[in-house]
């Protein structure tokens, strides 16, 4: 289960208004991720474009080890 700290956790409405210096953060490497809540749920996550690319080719390394694993 992935944990976050009080300080990367935020409101919708104050991503909103905000969101340069959110942007700011991620992209400073201030913080490494952003959680947007609205009505008590979270609801999506920023990442920098870095960290997104990473987990997009480690998606793409396991999804071919599962393909041949399946043959």
């Amino acid at each position: 289960m992935v944990t976050y700290t009080k300080d990367e956790i935020i409101t919708a409405t104050d991503a909103v208004r905000n969101f340069s210096a959110v942007l700011k953060s991620i992209s400073k490497n201030e913080k490494e991720k952003v959680v947007i809540v609205k009505n008590n749920n979270f609801e999506a996550v920023i990442i920098s474009l870095e960290k997104y690319e990473k987990m997009e080719k480690a998606v793409e390394i396991l999804e071919n080890i599962y393909k041949k694993t399946k043959r």
